[in-house]
């Protein structure tokens, strides 16, 4: 991956992207909109930068959607993407080192070689019944 992100957008809607943090563009680079539910952004700093002691002020934040992201520590993922009425959009490959974040519709993964995934999502969990729905294709 050339790019530091591919973005797959589909009728308007952003369903995912595929970042490659090795890419990042020097400094704090966000890659999402600030209204986006899961804000995802790179940093890209030369030794001996420092970032000021800080904290997050609390807001009340209202999500209407889990996003996921997972993060291929070793090995490889292919995500494909489907809109919610089935239809496929795509599949593509995460490698080792690279994000996908999907943000909207419908995605399933396979294992495509032994691998360590984290996987990260906004909260609260429900649990798999509420949090959910499975789909046939």
């Amino acid at each position: 991956m050339d790019k530091l992100y591919k973005e797959i957008i589909v009728e308007g809607d952003l369903y995912a992207s595929i970042l490659d943090p090795s890419h990042a563009k020097e400094g704090l680079d966000f890659l999402t909109g600030d209204n986006a539910f899961l804000q995802v952004g790179t940093w890209n700093y030369k030794k001996g930068h420092k970032l000021e002691p800080h904290y997050h002020n609390e807001f009340s934040r209202e999500s209407t959607i889990t996003c996921e992201g997972i993060f291929v520590v070793k090995g490889k993922v292919k995500c494909t993407l489907y809109k919610k009425n089935k239809e496929k959009i795509d599949s593509y490959v995460i490698h080792e080192g690279q994000i996908m974040f999907q943000f909207f519709g419908v995605h399933e993964y396979e294992i495509e070689e032994d691998s360590i995934v984290v996987e990260i999502k906004n909260g609260p969990y429900f649990g798999p019944e509420k949090d959910r729905t499975r789909v046939e294709i």
